[in-house]
């Protein structure tokens, strides 16, 4: 049974920096295409960063692009995701996801992710 456990939220300040981590249990992280996603109340849950089993592409959002990488350590089994310059529209919850198979491309919906973390809150202040 895949388990995926996000740490590594906060408080932080506008402008400044934090790193995601999302323990993953259960499966060679280098078997699996990896996303984060965000979610703020009320709103669908949207696809902030992600890259293929063998690492070799990522994706992300026109959002967070410049500000944002998505990492891996496949002997520790991590996932991680760094955010610099933060802003306030990063205020979220985030969550890591994992989907198995052989594909090429990295899902940008949710729906097409089969594990799920249960999300980390990352808050944003002025």
């Amino acid at each position: 049974q895949v388990q995926l456990v996000e740490s590594g939220g906060g408080l932080v300040q506008l402008g400044e920096s934090l790193r995601l981590s999302c323990q993953v249990s259960g499966g060679p992280v280098s078997t699996y295409t990896i996303g984060w996603f965000r979610q703020t109340p009320g709103k669908e849950r949207e696809f902030v960063a992600g890259f293929t089993r063998n690492g070799g592409r990522t994706s992300y959002a026109d959002a967070v692009k410049g500000r944002f990488t998505i990492s891996r350590d496949n002997t520790k089994r991590m996932v991680y995701l760094q955010m610099n310059s933060l802003k306030l529209e990063d205020t979220a919850v985030y969550y890591c996801a994992l989907r198995g198979g052989l594909i090429v491309t990295i899902p940008i919906l949710a729906n097409e992710y089969e594990y799920w973390g249960q999300g980390t809150q990352v808050t944003v202040s002025s």
